[in-house]
């Protein structure tokens, strides 16, 4: 499931068409089996706010994924099961 909450001031980045970087979150999510939000507060020029949306979704992806070494006997979930 996607929750998308950008806007990009040009159809294009250069001959990249802007729609796709919607698309490629929706297969992300979709494919994924995962709910992702994402939500552009503010920005003037599509080339950054793309960055930035591939870029918060990398970091929070990562932190997703990643075990704790304090916890590395533990079950990686806030409800204690996956």
């Amino acid at each position: 499931f996607l929750v998308w909450n950008v806007e990009f001031p040009t159809a294009r980045i250069g001959e990249f068409d802007t729609e796709l970087v919607r698309e490629f979150f929706q297969a992300l999510s979709t494919h994924g089996g995962i709910t992702l939000h994402v939500d552009a507060l503010h920005g003037f020029n599509s080339h950054h706010i793309a960055e930035a949306a591939f870029k918060a979704v990398a970091r929070a992806l990562r932190e997703a994924v990643e075990t704790d070494p304090r916890k590395s006997d533990a079950i990686p979930s806030t409800k204690g099961a996956l």
